[in-house]
């Protein structure tokens, strides 16, 4: 059983964790998030420059806590992309220096792909067909898993904004504390999901041929401002919990129709849903009850697997390495818009 050290920091988090076979020993994680707040969103030199300070007390951290040293390690893997080109340099620098100073192998991963492989490090390996949802502040993709570590189809993708992007900019016009995603999470449990007939985009039929498993959030984000401007400029207060639980059964309605939809079109009956806004208890809640309604078993990682971590990187290099995939070459670059087919770089 491989010892794999996993390194993660493709935006704003900087993780480190050592997985061995699926098993996880130590994840530690260095949020940047407090610096960005401030701003209103991610500013990528400063995520860069905390990337630098924190990964060397992260590293060993993770080192302490596992109770190994670097010379443990039989194998590293770290994101390769898709991220931030300076945050996807930081943490790519150091794996190869630490893998040409230990004379360990390689292996640059997706970061995609690996919210969907850290579920094996919760519910164990994959069966031999799944169908993953990865859904995030800058991702929301359908991938057809034949192979976590070697074949990877991407099926669809957002046309536009991204599950979470669209929480972060509809809890900006809600005057809602950044990231906008958890404090709409909250306001929607005290709502009513049905008070507001929002849009559910790509899913009447005239756009199943080319966008069967396409999202696009964009339209929805307006129509939400569109709603509360004619409210305010009608003088009415605007029923918060309402606003945000109909916009937030809108987004996991869409995600789900079609995520399932695919599952059964593709005769897959496991679902893996990861990335940040998986931790969405309204796109949960429907996941579960929808998955069990047709007969799919829908996997969730914990929601401490949901945001950036270096476990997912780990469970995917493990996954890469039993495999016994070829690790890279050390000249490999990183990919800021690295595709969901290439599971290593």
């Amino acid at each position: 059983m491989a010892l794999v050290l996993g390194i993660e920091s493709t935006c704003d988090e900087t993780g480190v964790a050592l997985v061995e076979d699926t098993e996880l020993l130590v994840d530690v994680t260095a949020s940047s998030m407090d610096e960005h707040a401030r701003f209103g969103g991610i500013v990528p030199e400063v995520a860069s420059r905390a990337h630098l300070e924190a990964f060397l007390p992260t590293l060993d951290e993770a080192l302490t806590r596992a109770g190994k040293t670097l010379s443990d390690v039989d194998a590293i893997a770290v994101a390769a992309g898709p991220g931030l080109v300076g945050s996807l340099t930081v943490g790519n620098a150091a794996a190869k220096s630490l893998a040409v100073a230990l004379g360990k192998p390689l292996h640059g991963v997706n970061h995609v792909i690996g919210h969907a492989a850290v579920d094996e490090l919760v519910h164990g390996e994959f069966p031999e067909k799944v169908m993953a949802l990865v859904v995030s502040g800058g991702h929301t993709s359908l991938l057809k898993i034949d192979d976590v570590a070697t074949q990877v189809t991407e099926l669809g993708h957002t046309l536009d904004d991204a599950a979470g992007e669209a929480f972060d900019k509809v809890g900006r016009l809600l005057e809602l504390p950044y990231p906008g995603g958890p404090h709409i999470d909250r306001l929607a449990r005290e709502g009513d999901p049905t008070a507001i007939p929002f849009p559910r985009a790509l899913t009447a039929p005239k756009f199943q041929d080319k966008h069967a498993y396409d999202f696009s959030f964009s339209g929805l984000k307006t129509a939400v401002a569109r709603w509360v401007e004619r409210e305010r400029d009608a003088g009415r207060e605007i029923p918060l919990e309402d606003v945000a639980a109909s916009f937030a059964d809108a987004v996991a309605d869409v995600l789900m129709l079609k995520t399932l939809n695919a599952c059964r079109e593709h005769d897959i009956d496991t679902l893996v849903i990861g990335g940040g806004f998986s931790a969405n208890s309204q796109l949960r809640e429907m996941a579960v009850k929808r998955g069990e309604e047709a007969g799919i078993d829908v996997r969730i990682p914990p929601i401490r697997y949901c945001t950036d971590n270096g476990a997912m990187i780990a469970a995917l290099g493990a996954a890469v390495v039993r495999r016994g995939v070829a690790p890279n070459a050390l000249d490999y670059g990183v990919d800021s818009s690295m595709p969901l087919t290439r599971v290593v770089a």
